[in-house]
């Protein structure tokens, strides 16, 4: 080891940053770059994984500079990711196939719609957790070898998540690996057995010759080559996707502790300890993590549209233009007057798991502006959240005492009180806003020698806020009947059109 700086790589569904974390687990610098999000036809999102790549390398070189360091510095080199999105790449030309296709993207629903109606959900779900659904990553690597693998010999093609595109990339196309949660979240890896699956690889036409080597999310990866950062190489550890990195990042280290991640979807995300518990009605298991030679597990509720549905109100609909000004409107009136967004841009995910519906304002009269709109924008991400958390503590019964919360949104006062006012319980906000990053780096810390065991990181959750619960049940209970109104109203035309 070098130095006791960890620089940690957090690639998500919208950007790159490089973030620096110090031995006292505070983040010291970061750097952020967008990427392009592609939309071919309806339902369809695509990244482009050279430009990932390159955004990669670009932030590194930047952060170091920006916080005048030298590469020596850094002890070592983390990455957390976007989970599920896949992507197939030629090892002789080090080129994609295609464009990765992303976790939103609803291409392969008919593919999964179909294993379905031939009786393989049971065995999909058994073996990893996870329901038939195109958000996982299975579906999408064999659509990328029905659509574009005709001019490449299959024993030239690697697949993998993000996580792994970027660990060959960066050691120079010498390791093709993942760790234990990313190929949780692909349908083909047995969570019981840590390995991949034969029988589910037969399933969905995926070679297993073609996928990474799994590892524990604290394993020593390999030595990052790229001599125009890295002069001496740096090793390459602590690789785990996003929401589980936040998990652990929020110290939520006992079975019943839970987080919500607030992205582009929101993940929440239950400790449950050394065993996975079978997820039902929405919920899927995954595993938490790979750290000193164990593996914990989580239950998870996924939300596909939170901070997505603020983007669509900004980019598509033209509501508001900065968060600035998204505050101000949502400030000027006391709630939605009657107004909700069910938010089901590319489906509804738990409790629902409907890839079909569609999203809707309900509730709009004559007085209704867009002051109205963004507000029930806003309020749908707590609605959703809410009857996630509910799932959760119903299929574990292990109520929550609070829920720690991370991601963009959080900084919202309006939100995370209703959040807190709907759950009926304390919602604390972290000090930190990179739970991910930090995360992965006390994991890459602790692999690499910066601390000695997970006792050095007790102290390292800070709280920034915690938001109390001020409504009566009353008011609570006239708040979600609306919402479960308009959720209905939304089933049921989704039923009739489809």
């Amino acid at each position: 080891m070098n130095g006791s700086i960890l620089l940690t790589i957090d690639q998500s569904t919208t950007g790159t940053k490089a973030i620096l974390t110090n031995q006292e687990g505070r983040i010291v610098s970061k750097l952020a770059l967008p990427h392009q999000q592609y939309y071919p036809q309806e339902g369809w999102v695509e990244h482009d994984p050279l430009e990932i790549y390159h955004n990669v390398k670009s932030v590194i070189r930047g952060v170091l500079t920006q916080a005048e360091l030298v590469p020596a510095a850094i002890a070592g080199i983390t990455i957390t990711n976007q989970r599920e999105t896949a992507l197939i790449w030629n090892r002789k030309t080090g080129l994609p196939i295609a464009n990765a296709i992303v976790w939103q993207c609803r291409r392969t629903a008919d593919f999964c719609d179909r294993l379905k109606e031939e009786g393989q959900e049971a065995l999909v779900q058994a073996k990893t957790g996870l329901l038939l659904d195109p958000y996982f990553s299975a579906a999408k690597w064999r659509w990328l070898l029905d659509h574009h693998s005709a001019d490449h010999p299959i024993d030239e093609l690697m697949a993998g998540t993000v996580d792994s595109w970027l660990l060959w990339k960066l050691t120079g196309g010498v390791v093709h690996a993942t760790d234990y949660t990313n190929a949780s979240r692909t349908q083909l890896f047995n969570i019981h057995t840590l390995q991949w699956d034969e029988e589910l690889a037969e399933l969905f036409g995926v070679p297993l010759s073609i996928l990474p080597r799994a590892y524990p999310s604290d394993h020593v990866f390999g030595r990052i080559d790229e001599p125009e950062l890295f002069p001496e190489g740096a090793l390459i550890a602590g690789v785990i996707g996003d929401s589980q990195a936040a998990l652990f990042g929020q110290q939520c280290i006992l079975p019943g502790m839970a987080k919500g991640t607030f992205g582009t979807g929101t993940s929440i995300l239950m400790n449950v300890g050394a065993k996975p518990i079978q997820g039902s009605g929405g919920l899927v298991s995954a595993i938490a993590w790979g750290v000193g030679g164990r593996v914990e597990y989580a239950l998870e509720a996924i939300i596909h549209s939170t901070g997505d549905s603020l983007n669509w109100a900004r980019d598509q609909m033209g509501l508001y233009r900065t968060f600035e000004e998204l505050e101000q409107l949502i400030g000027a009136i006391p709630d939605t007057g009657g107004v909700y967004l069910v938010p089901a841009f590319i489906g509804l995910g738990a409790p629902h798991w409907n890839p079909r519906a569609r999203a809707a304002f309900i509730g709009m009269n004559r007085s209704s502006d867009r002051r109205h709109l963004l507000r029930a924008t806003l309020e749908s991400i707590a609605y959703q959240v809410t009857d996630a958390v509910r799932l959760l503590e119903r299929h574990t019964g292990m109520p929550l005492a609070e829920l720690r919360v991370d991601g963009g949104a959080t900084t919202n006062g309006t939100l995370m009180q209703l959040q807190a006012d709907l759950l009926n319980v304390p919602v604390v906000s972290s000090e930190a806003a990179e739970l991910s990053a930090l995360g992965s780096a006390y994991i890459g810390g602790l692999a690499l020698g910066v601390w000695s065991n997970e006792q050095d990181l007790a102290g390292f959750y800070r709280k920034r806020h915690a938001y109390i619960p001020i409504v009566d049940e009353e008011e609570r209970n006239r708040l979600d009947k609306g919402w479960q109104a308009a959720l209905k109203a939304v089933l049921t035309a989704e039923a009739t059109l489809n």
